[in-house]
C-alpha cells in the first residue's frame, strides 16, 4: 500500500500555471465571442431600421421610441440610447454586408467602431484599422490617437530603394515600417531647429519617439562611434528591429535633402554591416530624416547606392486642421484690423488732446 503525499507536489507551480494560462484563454475567448454577438446583435438593428426606413419612410420619431422602449424593457443594459440606436445604423450602412460577424470590425469593441464611424469617412481605410487595432491591440485611446496621427496614411509613404536592395518580401516589410513625414511635434522645437537639438530632443524623449517610428524598434544609442582604420565616425541614432532582425541608422539633416546625404549613409550602412552586424542579422537598413525633400530627386540619388535607404520629411509643428485653418483671419486680415484699431486710436487721442487744448484756452480767456 503506497502512502498519500502530504506536501506539495514538485510540479505543482507548473500545473498551476498551466491552469491559469487555460483560465485566461477561456475568459478572452468568451469575452471575444460575446463581444461579436454583440457588435452583430447591434449591426442587425441598424439593418432592419435601414430596411424599415426604406420601405415604410420612418422617420426619426420611431427611433426616439424604439430607443425608450428598449431602455425600458432592459434597463441593466447600456446601448439603447438614442444616440447608440443612430450609430447601430450608421454602422449597418457603413458595412452593408450580411457577413458581419467574419468582418474584423465585428472583433473590436463597439467603442472602437463608433471611433471609426466618427473619425474616418473613407471605409476601405476604416477597415485598415480595424486589422491594425486588432493584430495590435490598441485601445480606443490609442486608435484615436494613431487616427488623428494619420498613422496609416503616412506608411509605406517614405522614398526607398528596398524592392531592388532587398529580397521578397523582406522588402515589403522594410517599406511599410517607415512612415512619410515623421511627427516630431513632441519636441516642442520651432521649424528652424537645428540637427543637434532635434537629436538631442528625440533622445530625451527617445519613448515617443519610439512609438512614432512604430512597433518593433529598439534604441541602441546615439552618437554610436565607427573606427574604419583609425578614423572615427560617428551615427546620428542607432537602433535595432525586431522584426525586421536588422539595424537601422537614423541620420538627421535640417535642411532639404541633397543627394550626397544618401552617400554618406550609404558608408555608414556598409561600416554598420561590417563591424557591428551579426551574421544571422539582416541587412543594415538606413533612414534619411530631412526637413523637406522632393520625391524624384530621392529616388535618383537612392537608384545609385547599393544598402537600403529610405528618405523621408520631419514635422516639427503639426499642420491646423482644415476647418480651424479656414476660420482663421489671414494676415492681410489681421492688418487690415490692426491698422483700424490704430487709427481710431489716433482719433481718439487728437480728440481728446483738441478736448484738453481748447479748455484750456476758455480758461485763459475767462
Amino acid at each position: 500500500m503506497s502512502k498519500r503525499t502530504t506536501g506539495i507536489p514538485s510540479d505543482y507551480v507548473a500545473w498551476l500555471s498551466d491552469i491559469k494560462t487555460r483560465v485566461q484563454a477561456a475568459r478572452s475567448r468568451a469575452a471575444l465571442a460575446a463581444n461579436a454577438e454583440l457588435v452583430t446583435l447591434y449591426w442587425q438593428i441598424g439593418n432592419e431600421i435601414l430596411q424599415r426606413q426604406q420601405a415604410a419612410q420612418w422617420g426619426d420619431k420611431v427611433l426616439v421610441r424604439l430607443a425608450r422602449d428598449l431602455r425600458e424593457a432592459f434597463p441593466e443594459m447600456r446601448g439603447f440610447s438614442l444616440a447608440n440606436v443612430k450609430f447601430m445604423r450608421a454602422f449597418a450602412q457603413a458595412w452593408p454586408d450580411a457577413a458581419i460577424g467574419q468582418q474584423a470590425v465585428s472583433q473590436l469593441p463597439w467603442g472602437h467602431n463608433v471611433l471609426l464611424l466618427t473619425k474616418l469617412k473613407d471605409s476601405a481605410l476604416r477597415l485598415r484599422y480595424a486589422e491594425r487595432a486588432i493584430a495590435e491591440g490598441w485601445s480606443r485611446s490609442t486608435l484615436e490617437a494613431n487616427i488623428r496621427d494619420t498613422l496609416l496614411e503616412r506608411q509605406g509613404k517614405a522614398v526607398t530603394n528596398f524592392e531592388a536592395r532587398l529580397p521578397a518580401p523582406h522588402s515589403l516589410l522594410a517599406h511599410d515600417t517607415l512612415k512619410d513625414p515623421y511627427l516630431l511635434d513632441f519636441l516642442g522645437l520651432g521649424n528652424n531647429a537645428r540637427e543637434r537639438s532635434i537629436e538631442t530632443g528625440l533622445v530625451q524623449h527617445v519613448t515617443r519617439f519610439l512609438l512614432e517610428l512604430g512597433s518593433g524598434f529598439a534604441f541602441v544609442g546615439r552618437q554610436y562611434r565607427l573606427e574604419v582604420e583609425g578614423d572615427e565616425f560617428f551615427i546620428d541614432l542607432l537602433f535595432y528591429h525586431t522584426r525586421l532582425k536588422c539595424y537601422v541608422v537614423v541620420e538627421l539633416k535640417a535642411t532639404a535633402f541633397k543627394p550626397e546625404h544618401a552617400g554618406q549613409l550609404n558608408f555608414y550602412l556598409t561600416a554598420v554591416d561590417r563591424l557591428v552586424k551579426a551574421p544571422d542579422d539582416k541587412p543594415t537598413i538606413g533612414l534619411l530624416l530631412c526637413k523637406t525633400r522632393k520625391r524624384t530627386v530621392a529616388e535618383y540619388a537612392l537608384s545609385g547606392i547599393d544598402k537600403p535607404i529610405g528618405v523621408a520629411e520631419y514635422r516639427l509643428l503639426r499642420n491646423l486642421p482644415q476647418s480651424l485653418t479656414a476660420s482663421l483671419p489671414t494676415v492681410e486680415e489681421l492688418e487690415s484690423e490692426l491698422g483700424a484699431i490704430g487709427d481710431e486710436a489716433s482719433e481718439e487721442a487728437t480728440g481728446k488732446r483738441n478736448l484738453q487744448v481748447g479748455g484750456e484756452q476758455k480758461g485763459k480767456i475767462e
